[in-house]
């Protein structure tokens, strides 16, 4: 797959992109700080969320896939045993263990930077294994090439989701946002609920 470019810095939502993901995962957002990355076709592919809901319930999973066709193609590697095979290689691959050591580093340091988590792990299963490729693949693609070594794996794994347009409808201000795209629904990573 062609990896879609990285965004250079995380943008203030407009209320066109709380829209888009709100027909993304068919509720509206909560805790979102930012949008982290923008898929191709332009809309929002992965958001930033608060260390903490609104309600103060730690929320882990700062970087949140909300493109459901991104999100349905990562769940088929999911289910084709991709997960299970990363975390053997993490267990026999010292250079791969570290690489993934520091992007769980580099997680940790991006949320405590907005709020301490204290005693909260950071998510997809870093540092030891590998529990959800849409956290690693979200991860990746808000941080860059080269700081989530199983992530950018997914990532070039996964077909180019933008090529058949957007997931969701653009609309205007005088035009209801109703929810997803006919068929198409984002995955809940991890159980998570933003």
């Amino acid at each position: 797959m062609e990896t879609p470019p990285p965004q250079t810095e995380r943008t203030e939502p407009t209320e066109a992109d709380v829209a888009a993901f709100r027909q993304q995962l068919g509720r509206p957002p909560r805790g979102l700080r930012a949008i982290a990355h923008r898929c191709p076709c332009g809309q929002p592919d992965v958001v930033e969320t608060a260390p903490r809901l609104p309600d103060g319930t730690p929320f882990p999973t700062l970087y949140y896939l909300t493109c459901p066709r991104a999100a349905s193609a990562i769940g088929t590697l999911e289910a084709n045993g991709v997960m299970k095979e990363m975390s053997e290689r993490l267990a026999s691959d010292p250079e791969l263990a570290a690489a993934y050591r520091k992007a769980h580093e580099d997680y940790l340091a991006r949320r405590d930077a907005i709020e301490l988590l204290a005693g909260f792990p950071s998510a997809g299963g870093m540092p030891d294994r590998v529990k959800c490729l849409h956290v690693l693949v979200g991860h990746s693609l808000a941080a860059g090439p080269g700081v989530n070594p199983l992530g950018d794996e997914a990532l070039a794994m996964l077909p180019e989701w933008w090529r058949k347009g957007p997931c969701v409808i653009p609309f205007t201000n005088d035009e209801p946002a109703d929810g997803p795209a006919e068929g198409e629904r984002a995955a809940d990573p991890e159980g998570d609920t933003v």
